[in-house]
């Protein structure tokens, strides 16, 4: 059980929404919503999102501790995964529908967003798809496994963070801050 504790803080790292996805963006082309309308439906999109990861973290957190066997680790660990990925690409879906917001280069940054949803979404399958893959058979072998896909889904759920540098957009940044479904 000693590994399980040490990839609860992994776990909590890689499974929180990177805060970047509610910090704002932007700046292509003017032509889609204006900026609190789109800001207004990415956030609508993103809270229930990050909810969704934070409880399944704190999910994944009781069931480790209270795990007996590398299969039933296994089993709630997948199930995890698998809701994460879910949820990712509900929002990812929803970010998507809400279209291109009316600034400069506002095809740049919805692109964006997409695109950091579809790569944390990515991230979370191959994680589940590892850790389904795991014979659980043996204990340490397994953890260790559950480790590597855990440190993989870091890595790869990183490189999902927007730069927000690039796409920085004063309209859409006062958006952010003014509408009330972003806080």
């Amino acid at each position: 059980m000693p590994v399980v504790r040490r990839l609860a803080p992994a776990m909590l790292a890689v499974m929180l929404v990177p805060a970047g996805l509610l910090a704002g963006c932007g700046s292509g082309k003017k032509t889609g919503a204006a900026p609190a309308t789109w800001a207004k439906s990415v956030c609508t999109a993103l809270t229930p999102w990050r909810t969704k990861i934070t409880t399944l973290t704190d999910e994944a957190q009781a069931q480790l501790t209270s795990t007996t066997t590398p299969a039933d680790a296994q089993r709630n660990l997948v199930g995890l995964l698998g809701g994460a990925e879910t949820a990712s690409e509900t929002a990812r879906q929803k970010v998507a529908d809400a279209g291109t917001p009316d600034v400069d280069r506002g095809d740049e940054i919805a692109a964006g967003f997409v695109a950091s949803l579809r790569t944390a979404r990515d991230a979370y399958a191959h994680a589940r798809e590892a850790v389904a893959g795991l014979d659980p058979a043996e204990a340490s072998p397994f953890y260790t496994a559950v480790a590597g896909a855990f440190d993989k889904l870091q890595h790869e759920y990183a490189a999902s963070a927007l730069d927000t540098d690039r796409l920085s957009s004063e309209p859409l940044r006062k958006a952010f801050n003014e509408v009330s479904e972003c806080h």
